[in-house]
């Protein structure tokens, strides 16, 4: 398992991070957020991750960069009532988050990274991908955002430090799924709050199981 050491440009947003989580943060409308990271933002996507996740294989996750989530929490799955782990049937989750001194990592079937990469610098986001990759045994889950966040750093930049389009993303998940032939990947990329792009799941194996020297990839869009 990678330990990654971010740059010395990450290491300062990892402290501003953490003094976003005491002293909340401004937006650019002008308005205080007293709240930091409570959100479950694989909430959002449920239904989408729903089928990858709910496998017989998968019976552990790590949420890396989990913000506020609460795995245990009853009413994940409205209609239900569901927690988290009982909508994905999930039997044990660890949880990711340095803002909020959360420092544990450990392999685990899934790794789920959800609305975390764009927070990233943007020279160490082959790093922070990596390591996804080399702590996913089966499953890598993740969404990205491509858009400018309401939140402003307590520098005054945008929290969304690194906005790119969805196909940049996922050239950069292609490049570094060679070294992991057998995790598949879901890749969500969006574009607004509520929209955005899909890639179909794959594994890289399977480019090498392929007759054809083109690798073609298919999305779909969400609203």
């Amino acid at each position: 398992m990678s330990n990654p050491k971010l740059s010395k440009q990450g290491q300062k947003l990892i402290k501003l991070y953490e003094s976003m989580v005491v002293d909340g943060y401004s937006r650019q409308d002008g308005s205080k957020v007293e709240t930091v990271y409570s959100d479950f933002e694989l909430r959002k996507f449920r239904t989408i991750c729903k089928e990858h996740i709910s496998h017989p294989s998968i019976l552990t996750v790590l949420d890396y960069g989990g913000g506020g989530s609460d795995w245990d929490a009853p009413g994940f799955e409205p209609t239900t009532g569901q927690s988290a782990k009982q909508f994905f049937d999930i039997q044990n989750v660890t949880t990711f988050e340095p803002a909020r001194g959360q420092l544990g990592k450990q392999e685990a079937d899934c790794v789920v990274c959800m609305d975390v990469l764009e927070h990233i610098f943007i020279s160490d986001i082959p790093i922070v991908v990596d390591e996804l990759f080399s702590l996913a045994k089966k499953l890598l889950v993740i969404n990205v955002a491509c858009y400018k966040a309401a939140a402003l750093l307590p520098n005054g930049e945008n929290a969304h430090i690194t906005v790119r389009s969805p196909d940049w993303w996922k050239g950069v998940t292609d490049a570094i799924a060679i070294k992991y032939p057998d995790v598949k990947i879901l890749l969500i990329c969006s574009q607004t709050f509520n929209s955005g792009v899909i890639y179909q799941p794959f594994k890289s194996k399977e480019w090498q199981a392929s007759n054809k020297f083109s690798v073609d990839y298919e999305w779909m869009t969400f609203k």
